[in-house]
């Protein structure tokens, strides 16, 4: 009989226990927001092996107080990296619009770059012989004509501002500046965490590859996330995809967001929508590059606010889930204050007792 007692104290004792972890694993759960980051890859194949998202680190500077010195000069090797794959994308670019160089004094720069990129070893750091060649791979005037056409073929948008940055980055004493940072483009391949607290909330934000080879690697595995977040160039309208030098990126990140939207394990899911670059789009519109190019039905005014506002129309339209909400959000990754503002209403968006009936959080 006492035998009998204790097993059942022993036992109420043991469930005590159960319910005390179970509910110390619910209050834990509850404060960790979990988010999906994802979008078409804008980087060069070239830097793949290079790892910097273009949401994560304004998401690091904001929350994580920057980069602290040492840091940031490990990814000195990283900023190296994009300006030696930028002009290799141009001389690939003069290739295929069969643009010779001005001066055949060149020959033997092009050809020595062509060669280090075709190791596929990492990029950085630059070297003097490096330097050299880029510095006068860029003076080039069929280099220069050439990256007046960059539209024509793959290229980074930040190929210019480490090209005409040069000198400064590869001084001896260089050290990455926080814009230096937000610049640098790589490829996501796999997926990548980036973890911070805010709003007495930890936040997780998992950055998967957006590539056609890499997406049903990571689709089903992010059911539980809160919000997705789809990450849109605007200023992709007029440019290719890096796989196939073919296909318009702007139609690729509709497709995209068309199969993440109506996805069976995110129909319950709301979408937060990024239409990014919107600087560099409105730099396009205004010199006339035409919507046209991405969608040829288009018959609205060339303008800004008008083009804008029809790709977003677009997004939403891909849409096929009843009820499903979409928050979309201009924006410019490299503007830290914009970020900061975008990201503070996205995470109250989330939080908000509006969204709690929807299954949001």
């Amino acid at each position: 009989m006492g035998n009998c007692e204790s097993s059942k104290s022993d036992l109420i004792k043991r469930n005590a226990e159960i319910n005390r972890e179970i509910e110390k694993n619910r209050k834990e759960d509850d404060s960790v927001v979990k988010l999906l980051l994802l979008g078409y890859n804008l980087c060069d194949e070239y830097s793949r092996w290079w790892r910097s998202g273009v949401w994560s680190d304004p998401m690091r500077i904001i929350h994580d107080n920057g980069y602290p010195p040492d840091e940031a000069l490990q990814k000195k090797n990283m900023v190296h990296a994009n300006a030696i794959q930028s002009i290799g994308a141009i001389l690939n670019g003069m290739h295929e619009l069969k643009i010779p160089l001005a001066s055949s004094k060149n020959q033997d720069y092009a050809r020595f770059i062509q060669g280090v990129i075709a190791k596929k070893e990492e990029l950085g750091p630059m070297t003097k012989e490096i330097y050299t060649a880029i510095k006068h791979l860029w003076a080039d005037k069929s280099v220069q004509v050439a990256f007046t056409r960059k539209d024509e073929y793959y290229l980074n948008d930040s190929a210019r501002y480490f090209l005409d940055s040069l000198e400064r980055i590869y001084d001896p004493k260089y050290i990455p500046t926080e814009q230096d940072i937000l610049h640098t483009r790589v490829a996501t391949m796999g997926v990548i965490e980036v973890t911070f607290t805010m709003k007495n909330k930890t936040w997780r934000v998992f950055d998967v590859g957006g590539q056609r080879s890499q997406r049903k690697k990571w689709i089903h595995c992010f059911d539980d996330a809160k919000a997705v977040i789809f990450v849109a160039a605007l200023s992709e309208y007029d440019q290719v995809l890096s796989e196939d030098n073919t296909t318009n990126r702007m139609q690729e990140s509709l497709q995209l967001f068309k199969q993440v939207c109506n996805n069976r394990y995110f129909v319950e899911t709301n979408m937060i929508l990024f239409l990014n670059k919107k600087d560099l789009f409105m730099e396009k519109i205004g010199k006339g590059r035409s919507l046209k190019i991405a969608f040829p039905e288009y018959s609205g005014p060339e303008t800004y606010e008008a083009c804008s506002k029809y790709i977003e129309k677009k997004f939403f339209m891909a849409n096929e889930v009843p009820n499903k909400l979409i928050y979309c959000h201009h924006t410019c990754a490299t503007d830290t204050q914009q970020v900061q503002f975008v990201l503070d209403s996205v995470l109250d968006t989330i939080l908000s007792s509006k969204l709690k009936g929807c299954g949001l959080y």
